[in-house]
């Protein structure tokens, strides 16, 4: 190990001097990684419980306590900072000289360079550019005129390369999967350093933009939160969804702090084939969806992709997930003229009616489907049309965005009285909230074979589920 690092230690690691020191010392190295070894004892100055786990896992006691107190010679009462200490650690004056020199510097180049300090203002406030709106309107229309066949992860490309073109506070990267999750953009070339740490430029001037974070899906994920808080930048990241589960402790620090993370999770389903069981997402788009303050979205076309992106880079106080598919996902317009593109952006939308595949009649049931099951409700409606039964199609690619409507608009998408099939190739637990008569999922692990043979293995067929839906209006009857 020593050839590779620079190993500084053992050290007294009560020595606040002596760690200093070593901090000061591994600054000055940059050709390799410094690693500080440090000696501590837990508990320190317990006389009964230091070195034991107990000082860990258990409260001192008032006896212990004050043992401690006597053994490190601690005279003040609880709570009460001595006058000596207060002044070692008060950095107020230090610190409104520091920010007033600052401001001073700033001053001066907003002066000399005022539409640069705009934008640094701007991006360090972690407002959007002015013109985002826009942007967030051209690139949903672009998917809805070109109407492409594509993987989710593939349409999360097509939007990336239109808002990291408009964004240039957008930092991406992957975690050694960047050729599978898509992540990379003409406008974001790898970020690189030279031997001084400073960042590679290109021709141009211009410096990198997307991190090769390697096989550290939770590395990647507390570096995006940590670039987050510092501001000036929205960082995004990919893996497979699987993964997620190695990342889940920083995600849920992003939604714990608010911060806007945006988190590409591609091969979405049993739909990625031949991987098998392991790499095969079941519970982790329901799992996800618990978090609290996470938006979670499955995108079914370009569209909706390109809607999750625009909300994912608005939410300004919350992280946002997205489950992107590695099977091509056919454009939705062609089977559904008439939807509404402002309505995906409130997580679920009444994407075809019965009078959209000819019958003349109210719904009879609503099928809800996300992601690349969409396409399978579309195709079961029409076998039901078939038998002069009226099915609504209900598009809803995040539930955690859903949720958050007003009764009014959650009634008009999903009406009472009308029984509702929901269709996800995941654990069907999250979606009996709806109300639903029946769902049409998977609780088992998948397997290994080509995704086509997956989906007839498991029911995810337009038959199975029309049969599913015609099962549910007999046992009404």
């Amino acid at each position: 190990m020593s050839a590779g690092w620079n190993v500084i230690g053992p050290i007294d690691g009560h020595d606040a001097d002596k760690v200093a020191d070593a901090v000061a010392e591994a600054k000055k190295q940059n050709e390799r990684p410094s690693l500080i070894i440090c000696k501590t004892h837990i508990g320190k100055g317990s006389p009964n419980r230091a070195n034991t786990s107990k000082a860990h896992g258990e409260p001192l006691g008032a006896e212990e306590i004050a043992l401690t107190r006597e053994a490190l010679g601690w005279t003040s009462e609880p709570f009460a900072i001595p006058e000596d200490v207060y002044a070692g650690w008060d950095a107020k004056a230090a610190g409104q000289s520091a920010e007033a020199a600052w401001n001073e510097r700033f001053a001066a180049y907003t002066a000399t360079f005022p539409e640069l300090a705009s934008e640094l203002t701007r991006r360090m406030k972690g407002d959007l550019p002015a013109n985002f709106a826009q942007v967030a309107v051209d690139t949903v229309v672009a998917a809805h005129t070109k109407g492409e066949t594509v993987a989710s992860r593939k349409a999360s490309q097509i939007a990336l390369e239109a808002f990291t073109a408009a964004l240039p506070e957008l930092l991406g990267g992957s975690a050694d999967l960047t050729g599978s999750n898509l992540t990379n953009t003409k406008s974001t070339p790898n970020l690189r350093f030279d031997m001084q740490g400073k960042v590679v430029k290109n021709e141009a001037g211009v410096g990198g933009r997307h991190i090769n974070y390697g096989v550290r899906e939770f590395g990647m994920a507390a570096i995006m939160n940590g670039v987050a808080l510092h501001g000036g930048f929205i960082p995004y990241g990919g893996t497979f969804l699987t993964f997620s589960d190695y990342s889940r402790n920083a995600i849920r620090m992003a939604a714990l702090m608010k911060q806007r993370v945006i988190h590409v999770f591609t091969h979405d389903s049993i739909g990625l084939g031949e991987d098998g069981p392991t790499h095969q997402s079941i519970e982790h788009v329901a799992s996800l969806r618990l978090i609290p303050n996470l938006d979670v979205w499955r995108p079914a076309d370009t569209v909706e992709t390109a809607v999750a992106w625009s909300v994912a880079l608005s939410n300004r106080t919350k992280p946002t997930a997205l489950a992107l598919s590695r099977q091509n996902l056919q454009h939705l317009s062609a089977a559904a003229p008439k939807r509404v593109l402002g309505d995906i952006s409130r997580g679920a939308y009444v994407l075809s009616e019965p009078a959209d595949v000819g019958i003349k009649k109210k719904p009879q049931a609503v099928i809800i489907a996300t992601g690349s099951e969409v396409q399978l409700a579309l195709k079961a409606q029409r076998l039901l049309a078939d038998k002069k039964i009226a099915v609504r199609v209900v598009s809803m690619p995040s539930t955690t965005t859903f949720d958050r409507e007003d009764a009014k608009y959650k009634s008009s998408v999903l009406p009472a009285g009308v029984p509702r099939v929901a269709v996800e190739m995941g654990v069907t637990d999250g979606w009996w909230k709806y109300g639903c008569a029946a769902v049409v999922g998977i609780d088992t692990y998948g397997e290994s074979a080509p995704a086509p043979v997956l989906f007839k293995h498991f029911g995810f067929t337009e038959e199975n589920v029309a049969d599913t839906v015609r099962a549910v209006l007999q046992r009404q009857r």
